[in-house]
C-alpha cells in the first residue's frame, strides 16, 4: 500500500479548521511527506502531548518549521515547539484537552505513514 492509498477518512484535520476544505488534503499530504521522509520516532508524554523525532537536518527543520507556522494559522489550538539539541531534532505538539482526538488522529497518521515509508 502506498501513502497515497491511505484512507482519506483517517485525515486528522478538525472539522472547524479554517483552512479552505480543498486545501486540507494538500496540507495533510505535506505532513505525510515530512513524516515519510524524516520521522525517526514518536511517542506520547501525556494525553495532550506528542513528540516526533525527525531526521536532524537543516532541511527537515526548515520543512517542519514552515508547516507548523502555516498550521497554527488555521488551527490555532495547536502548540508546536521545534527543538534542535544535542544532534537531535524533535517536534513537540500539544493540544488542549478538548482536542485530544485531533492529536490522536495525527499520531496515528504519522505512525501509519512512517510504517508505509519504511
Amino acid at each position: 500500500m502506498s501513502i497515497e492509498a491511505l484512507d482519506p477518512e483517517a485525515a486528522w484535520a478538525p472539522r472547524d479548521c479554517t483552512l479552505p476544505a480543498p486545501e486540507q488534503p494538500l496540507r495533510e499530504a505535506e505532513f505525510d511527506d515530512l513524516f515519510a521522509t524524516s520521522l525517526s520516532g514518536l511517542g506520547r508524554y501525556s494525553p495532550t502531548g506528542l513528540w516526533i523525532d525527525l531526521d536532524p537536518t537543516p532541511e527537515a527543520a526548515a520543512r517542519a518549521a514552515d508547516l507548523v507556522m502555516r498550521e497554527t494559522a488555521c488551527c490555532s489550538f495547536f502548540i508546536f515547539a521545534l527543538v534542535a539539541a544535542q544532534g537531535a531534532l524533535t517536534l513537540d505538539i500539544r493540544v488542549p484537552d478538548a482536542r485530544v482526538d485531533v492529536l490522536d488522529a495525527l499520531a496515528s497518521r504519522a505512525a501509519a505513514v512512517a510504517r508505509l515509508a519504511g
